[in-house]
This record gives C-alpha cells, sequence and structure tokens, in this order.
C-alpha cells in the first residue's frame, strides 16, 4: 500500500510561482508512474504532469512550459513547479501514482491506484 501526501498548495496572484511536493510511503521502490491531476469546482478531472521512475516527463498542452514535474533520487517524492501561474491553473491538485510507466502525452488515460486527498491552489487576478 502506498500513502501520498501532498502539501505546498496556496494563494498566489497571476503570474507567480508555486511549488508542490508529494511525499510517498510505503511500497515505493518499484517502477512507476507518478503525477498530478487536478479538479475545479464545476470542472471535469484533468491531467497535469507525470513522470517515470526514469525521470521522462509529460504535460497537459495547458501547462506544458509553465510547469516542471520531477522526483527525488529515491522516486518517493514528486514535485511540481508552476510558473507564470493563470487564474485557470486555480484547483484542487492531487497526486497520483500507478506501478509501470506512463504513457507519454497520454498519461490522463491511466488508471492510477493511489491518490493524495489533494492541496488546494488559488491563483488571483
Amino acid at each position: 500500500q502506498v500513502q501520498l501526501v501532498e502539501s505546498g498548495g496556496g494563494s498566489v496572484q497571476a503570474g507567480g510561482s508555486l511549488r508542490l511536493s508529494c511525499a510517498a510511503s510505503g511500497d515505493t521502490l518499484s517502477s512507476s508512474c507518478m503525477g498530478w491531476f487536478r479538479q475545479a469546482p464545476g470542472k471535469e478531472r484533468e491531467g497535469v504532469a507525470a513522470i517515470d521512475s526514469d525521470g521522462k516527463a509529460a504535460y497537459a498542452d495547458s501547462v506544458k512550459g509553465r510547469f516542471t514535474v520531477s522526483q527525488d533520487n529515491a522516486k518517493s517524492t514528486l514535485y511540481l513547479q508552476m510558473t507564470n501561474l493563470k487564474a485557470e491553473d486555480t484547483a484542487m491538485y492531487y497526486c497520483v501514482r500507478k506501478e509501470g510507466g506512463c504513457l507519454g502525452h497520454l498519461f490522463w488515460v491511466l488508471k492510477f491506484d493511489y491518490w493524495g486527498h489533494g492541496t488546494q491552489v488559488t491563483v488571483s487576478s
């Protein structure tokens, strides 16, 4: 069993930056795809970014060039560096994980086995 705990959310001005973190505990030694989904009230949940254990990353078109996903050497902590934030980035952000690789830009179709409880990101203006 893997537990995911997000942190780093908050309120920022449009154009600002924020870094989210996801601490994974439990059995995290296997090859995995970890990533971030987000959901705003009244909107569909969408995949934001994902990264394989080998460091290969993929992004939604809406955040490409603005967000960077990364992980630590132990592959147990996931990060999402968000820059040039926009109002439409406002959402609850969830850390997700599954065994095996991601599917590049199709990562959002994967069924992730583990979900965190989310961290709120609010972008004003």
